[in-house]
């Protein structure tokens, strides 16, 4: 029998497979359950790994993504 830490990689595979295809609203929702089931420190690198294998992917994920200077200039 199937674990279902297997099980989820399965999906989690499937998704990646299909990213591109999916729409805006829908990868938008899927980045962000991801964020908060791994947190905040996964924004940035998930961000870049599905910029990085579908280009065509909505570029605002990824300026979300950014982590942004605070007023201090750090």
């Amino acid at each position: 029998m199937r674990t279902s830490d297997e099980a989820s990689r399965a999906l989690g595979e499937a998704v990646v497979r299909i990213w591109a295809q999916l729409p805006p609203g829908i990868q938008q929702q899927l980045f962000e359950e991801a964020v908060a089931f791994e947190g905040e420190t996964m924004r940035s690198p998930l961000a870049i790994y599905l910029h990085g294998r579908h280009p065509r992917t909505s570029a605002s994920m990824i300026m979300r993504a950014m982590v942004e200077p605070d007023s201090l200039g750090g």
